[in-house]
């Protein structure tokens, strides 16, 4: 397992590398910059500002720079809201996480309820709808089920605020409507896993034993269907963290995600690198940890 991890770990600086030129590339390529608006600067505090944020450098001295301070750490200042960036994640991650967190409990926590019951009940009407449901939940992205859900559950039946963070009410909403497309996603991959486990030998030998549907299904089927459905734990984190900056937006949550958005319309490209660079660390981690779940789950897995 150590030589794995190493060659991860290695992995990891290949992957921020060719993240970092790619957005570093594309973000000069952008027409515009963060000092443009309607108000024309004089030229002396244009070229102040830029001196501050090395923009009049080369392009190559300018990724040399930031590559140095993000090796120390330092994620560097926002152009647009003269504040550290690394501050902006200190409070923008725990809320992001959060909502991050309900969004994938709610996606396995039902869709994998919703797959076991469409599988053992194979063929009924149960079966038909829940894979319905799921096929609908796959076809609408989480912007269009958030704006149903708030036609729903804010003005026509006024159960949860509109927005805001602050309380658990408030990220309940948001939580369900980002988590939704991947409860459907979840639910058809643990149907079709559990419906390949059930024709193995092992659980005709469970059933031969005389042991209750309850516990082949339990106790020998699931740990074997869990295999698919933790393949797309590493997806399915990346489906939230790319989703949440919609959902961020449309629920007025102050995360990473909403601050992400916003660096893109202000051209803050300090502001919009640093959370690309935070993004990749996040999405690697979690691909990192559902790889070495497979040997938990399935002792035949080895790490090569």
């Amino acid at each position: 397992m150590i030589p794995f991890i190493l060659r991860r770990l290695v992995g990891l600086v290949v992957v921020l590398l060719v993240v970092f030129l790619l957005t570093f590339a594309l973000a000069h390529a952008v027409p515009g910059g963060p000092f443009q608006s309607e108000r024309v600067l004089p030229d002396v505090v244009k070229e102040n500002f830029e001196r501050r944020y090395r923009l009049d450098l080369p392009y190559h001295e300018q990724a040399y720079y930031m590559l140095r301070d993000y090796a120390r750490g330092d994620l560097g200042q926002s152009m647009k809201m003269d504040v550290e960036i690394n501050d902006v994640v200190a409070q923008g991650l725990p809320i992001s996480a959060a909502l991050g967190a309900l969004a994938l409990t709610f996606a396995f926590t039902v869709g994998l309820a919703a797959g076991i019951l469409s599988a053992v009940r194979r063929g009924t009407r149960s079966d038909f709808l829940l894979m319905s449901t799921a096929a609908l939940g796959i076809a609408l992205p989480n912007f269009v089920v958030a704006g149903f859900a708030i036609l729903l559950f804010v003005f026509m039946i006024p159960i949860f605020p509109a927005g805001g963070w602050g309380t658990l009410r408030q990220l309940i909403l948001p939580g369900l409507c980002l988590g939704a497309p991947y409860a459907a996603y979840v639910a058809r991959i643990a149907r079709t896993g559990m419906l390949d486990v059930l024709g193995q030998d092992h659980i005709r030998t469970a059933r031969a034993k005389g042991l209750s549907p309850w516990s082949v299904v339990m106790r020998h089927a699931l740990p074997t269907a869990m295999l698919p459905v933790i393949s797309f734990l590493g997806p399915a984190v990346a489906g939230v963290l790319t989703g949440s900056p919609v959902v961020e937006q449309i629920f007025a949550i102050p995360g990473m995600g909403w601050h992400f958005v916003q660096a893109a319309f202000n051209r803050d490209i300090t502001m919009a690198m640093g959370l690309v660079m935070v993004y990749t660390v996040l999405l690697y981690t979690m691909n990192f940890l559902v790889d070495l779940s497979y040997g938990l789950l399935d002792p035949r897995v080895e790490y090569k």
